[in-house]
């Protein structure tokens, strides 16, 4: 899985931001790496943790601690740990998590069921993300399009 999407054209070539590839991995592992910690790795370093499969019990576990090794090289201590959602949204088919239905509504437009059913688990997790309120939204009517939920020009 080393595809990044179009919203993030503007930060892949140098990866000075984390990509949602990389960020789903992290959450697949428990792992709440910052951007402070992201931005302390070298470009082959960030370039692996794109690449490192983070699929199978044992990749996760691998991949958990290829990244703690990076964050205590560089930092003298671990990054902090998150727990794990064994049934993660982003997995999940069949149910528009509320955040992202209401955002989009907001911008009014109404993703439905089999709309969300046809997404990757990646599309998935990156609109999900992209409706937090701790990250930037400014991504999120992009990533609409990008996965063709929305057709307007707005």
């Amino acid at each position: 899985m080393t595809n990044f999407f179009q919203f993030e054209a503007d930060f892949v070539d140098s990866l000075r931001c984390i990509p949602m590839q990389v960020r789903m991995k992290l959450d697949t592992c428990g792992i709440k790496l910052k951007l402070s910690h992201w931005h302390q790795f070298n470009q082959q370093e960030r370039q692996q943790l794109v690449e490192i499969p983070c699929t199978t019990t044992e990749s996760i576990q691998k991949y958990a601690d290829y990244v703690q090794h990076l964050v205590i090289n560089y930092t003298g201590k671990p990054a902090s740990n998150l727990p794990v959602d064994p049934q993660a949204p982003w997995m999940n088919s069949q149910v528009i998590p509320s955040t992202v239905a209401e955002k989009a509504m907001e911008l009014g437009v109404v993703v439905t069921t089999q709309q969300w059913a046809e997404l990757t688990p990646i599309q998935r997790f990156a609109l999900i993300k992209l409706t937090r309120p701790s990250h930037e939204n400014k991504n999120f009517l992009p990533a609409l399009k990008e996965f063709q939920l929305v057709f307007v020009n707005r």
